[in-house]
């Protein structure tokens, strides 16, 4: 499974290209952008096991720094600075990683704003 099998490919490239400046990457813009946010939890639980490249049950910094690559094989890593914001505002117990519970938050949590906005 890719994540074009679950993401529009337009979706996923307009995202990568909006955050191809260094320290330009918004997780609540990207979520938006490509579509996470409308999908159910069992299509966005597919797409965190897509990025916990290691299957352990987290998401932890070093597979953070190549979370564009996971979208589309020749996007930037993130920079050391995107990399520590993304922990910070996806890591919702504290344990230093993202675990499937913190990503579902984070998606309901984009969603919400986006409807505010």
């Amino acid at each position: 499974m890719t994540m074009t099998d679950l993401l529009a490919a337009s979706d996923i490239s307009t995202a990568i290209n909006a955050c191809k400046a260094k320290d330009s990457f918004s997780l609540k813009t990207f979520f938006a952008t490509v579509g996470l946010s409308k999908k159910s939890p069992p299509e966005i639980e597919k797409v965190f096991k897509m990025l916990d490249q290691d299957k352990s049950g987290f998401i932890e910094q070093d597979e953070l720094q190549l979370f564009l690559q996971k979208f589309s094989k020749g996007a930037r890593a993130l920079t050391a600075a995107e990399t520590k914001a993304f922990l910070m505002a996806g890591d919702m117990d504290g344990d230093g990683k993202i675990g499937w519970e913190d990503c579902h938050h984070n998606v309901e949590y984009t969603e919400a704003y986006s409807l505010r906005c």
